[in-house]
């Protein structure tokens, strides 16, 4: 255990702020009025019902009040601000795509949250200089002591590393930052050709008052920069997890901007990178997907050794353990490549072997335990499964055709424009399709035994769906173990070859990690 106790020790501060998101705690985090608190209630059910599992790490920097720009990578359309949204206890204005605003329930939900649309060149509509209210919108919010999040890479991707950054966060940044107040914030061009063609009495004072307006003076802002990574163990499945990281924060120092109001470009560009070198750090990065594939093996197999029924990894173990191995796999196919590539063949030969045994990695470690612990354990769990096996058969038949529907939307729909947006529609289908399905059933229970046992069923129904969703979990977990209790009682030497070739890998591994 000593390499897995070195690496939490080396990570021990970061753990301590880790703490899984829990239904209950998503929405007592809503903020605003009535109507934003239903949606954000609405938004962390069916995160939390699409998620298995959500983590945040750091959320505790996140200062309660204050000027605050998140910016954030995107590779999961908006799920990617949902996540964000539901874990703090501050109200957040997003920049969202304008395409989405033209969207009848999606634009109304957004205007409800006060995002901010923003105007691309890859979006067929996309009038750039509508930008420029935005901004302003942007340092309004900004100077009133508010936070906005921004994704700077652009475009929600399917890519295994940060694309290239656009530079209209820290445009934002300076703008606001250097700018006093709302007057000063940015000339209207417009207005300033119409002071020019007053001829009254009072047209020095207005030159003068004009030219002190537009003298852009420079007011420091307490302004911060908070990187926020997002991973998902998948992006799409059902039940996968999802780790939110909250990276360091970092002030933004005020600059002189020229006659228009625009924050110099080396001053622009000099920002951008740190904002890049801050995201970096709070997420995953990989050149390219076999590298991504062959990490992510590596990470499994190391981690299994110390994962039973008692403990597992919590996700940010896992992420950091993946950022350490991607750096020293970049390092070792640089020095070693000949290292590398027969390292590659041991963890591909050892995953076909647990393959065509029927067993993962993970499943090794439960038996682990004394027997008799096992056996109690499977037992409990089964006997807990056949006393529930009733009301989640009958949740499983109610909700099958809402969730295959869900599925199928997911699948059909994987972009919106040129953003990736599987998810976005398989969770927006499942918030149609369920309640829909929870009426339809409603609506028959009232046709056949009147209107109290149609409300009585709506509840009702719901808890069958969740107690079929958790059974078909425990059912999916348990047969894994059953697997590997199966070879080891008839394939013994099998089973413990496999113990061995897995400890050899995994010391392997350790010794890239600590080399």
């Amino acid at each position: 255990m000593n390499k897995a106790e070195n690496f939490s020790n080396e990570s021990e501060n970061e753990m301590e702020s880790a703490r899984v998101l829990r239904l209950r705690d998503m929405i007592f985090l809503g903020k605003g009025g009535f109507l934003p608190r239903v949606v954000h209630a609405l938004i962390s059910i069916a995160l939390r019902l699409f998620f298995r599992r959500i983590e945040a790490v750091n959320a505790g920097r996140v200062p309660s009040s204050g000027a605050i720009i998140f910016v954030l990578n995107h590779p999961n359309g908006a799920v990617d601000p949902a996540l964000v949204f539901v874990s703090l206890s501050r109200p957040v204005s997003f920049l969202a795509k304008s395409t989405l605003f033209d969207i009848p329930v999606g634009g109304f939900l957004l205007r409800t949250l006060e995002a901010l649309p923003v105007y691309r060149r890859v979006d067929a509509a996309g009038d750039m200089t509508k930008n420029l209210q935005t901004f302003r919108n942007c340092y309004e919010a900004l100077n009133r002591g508010r936070c906005i999040a921004i994704f700077p890479e652009g475009i929600s991707h399917n890519e295994t590393k940060l694309q290239p950054l656009k530079t209209g966060a820290a445009r934002i940044a300076l703008g606001a930052v250097s700018l006093k107040n709302e007057g000063e914030r940015i000339k209207d061009k417009n207005e300033g050709e119409n002071k020019e063609k007053n001829k009254d009495k009072n047209k020095d004072k207005d030159k003068t008052e004009n030219s002190s307006s537009s003298a852009l003076i420079p007011q420091p802002l307490s302004l911060k920069i908070m990187p926020v990574g997002l991973y998902y163990t998948s992006k799409t499945a059902f039940r996968s997890e999802a780790l939110i990281r909250y990276g360091e924060l970092f002030e933004v120092a005020p600059v002189a901007l020229d006659e228009n109001g625009e924050p110099p470009r080396d001053a622009v560009l000099n920002l951008t990178a740190k904002i890049e070198t801050a995201l970096r750090k709070a997420t995953l990065n990989f050149e390219t997907e076999r590298e991504f594939d062959a990490v992510l093996k590596a990470e499994a197999l190391f981690s299994s050794v110390y994962e039973n029924l008692l403990f597992k990894n919590t996700l940010t173990q896992t992420f950091l353990q993946l950022q350490n191995l991607a750096e020293k796999y970049k390092l070792l196919e640089r020095d070693e490549p000949e290292k590398m590539r027969e390292l590659g063949e041991k963890i591909t030969s050892y995953e076909n072997n647990l393959r065509a045994s029927g067993v993962t990695a993970e499943s090794l470690s439960v038996l682990q335990h004394p027997a008799r612990y096992v056996f109690r354990y499977l037992i409990l769990r089964l006997l807990l499964i056949v006393l529930l096996s009733p009301a989640a058969i009958v949740g499983a038949i109610i909700h099958s055709p809402a969730y295959l529907f869900s599925n199928f939307i997911g699948l059909m729909f994987k972009t919106h424009g040129v953003d990736a947006a599987g998810s976005t529609y398989k969770i927006l289908a499942a918030c149609v399709f369920m309640p829909l399905t929870w009426l339809i059933t409603a609506g028959i229970v009232f046709y056949f035994y009147g209107w109290q046992s149609s409300l009585i069923s709506i509840p009702l129904t719901i808890l069958c769906g969740y107690i079929a969703l958790r059974s078909s979990e425990t059912l999916i977990d348990l047969s894994v173990w059953l697997k590997s209790a199966w070879l080891l009682f008839r394939q013994r030497a099998r089973f413990l070859r496999l113990l061995v070739q897995r400890q050899s890998l995994q010391k392997e591994i350790g010794e890239i990690i600590e080399k």
